[in-house]
């Protein structure tokens, strides 16, 4: 278990510093119905997380009886190492970019306050579907959890704990607003703020640390 909780950290760490999941679920919460919005939202995004966890989950299950726990292993290396690259090349791209202060934002985030909830529950349905570094993350946790043997129960156990913590850093102010909505609102504002104006520098430093260490996971599991 403790071996299976160190893998399954840096993961979970890593799926949920993803700051552009973060500003939008602030955005949502500033506008009138933002609770459920963002709600709404998360909620999409967890649908087709679990859909995941199920689908590849049984797939990776059958991979396991037909090849052997060898080939399994070295399919969980791999996907690490997968997501270790696709983290140092966004790294790259984010630092060979030099953003605008000044640009005005996208029309699509100035449109947030007239959407529905169901809107956004498509909105984070869709987002997570076309996040290739999500579909990895994901891939790969459900590939550890695999690995670990825990069981049907434990192993549904396991990942509903990732799936959770993968979206913590966006349930968190959802949960700050509908329990104390007054108070909260200068904080997320703060906040959002600050993610805005360092966006660019979390994205970087965090894909380039978790970039390099599962670069060095996959690879050691390879050459074990």
């Amino acid at each position: 278990m403790e071996t299976l909780l160190n893998d399954l950290l840096p993961l979970m760490i890593a799926s949920a510093i993803v700051p552009l999941w973060i500003i939008l679920t602030l955005l949502l919460l500033r506008g009138e119905g933002g609770v459920a919005k963002a709600s709404a939202f998360v909620g999409g995004a967890f649908v087709v997380r679990l859909a995941q966890g199920i689908v590849f989950g049984l797939i990776l299950g059958a991979a396991r009886d037909a090849t052997g726990e060898s080939r399994t292993s070295a399919i969980t290396s791999t996907l690490v190492l997968v997501v270790g690259v696709l983290l140092l090349i966004a790294a790259y791209k984010k630092w060979s970019k030099e953003e605008d202060p000044d640009a005005p934002p996208p029309k699509w985030m100035t449109a947030l306050n007239t959407v529905t909830p169901l809107k956004t529950f498509g909105m984070g349905m869709l987002l997570l579907l076309v996040g290739a570094k999500s579909w990895v993350f994901t891939l790969s946790a459900i590939a550890v959890i695999r690995e670990a043997q825990l069981g049907m129960a434990g192993g549904v156990l396991a990942y509903l704990v990732f799936a959770i913590a993968a979206q913590s850093l966006i349930l968190a102010p959802i949960i700050a607003a509908a329990a104390a909505p007054a108070q909260s609102a200068k904080l997320l504002d703060t906040v959002l703020g600050w993610l805005e104006r360092n966006n660019r520098v979390i994205t970087i430093a965090a894909s380039l640390i978790f970039g390099v260490w599962f670069v060095w996971k996959g690879i050691a599991g390879l050459l074990g």
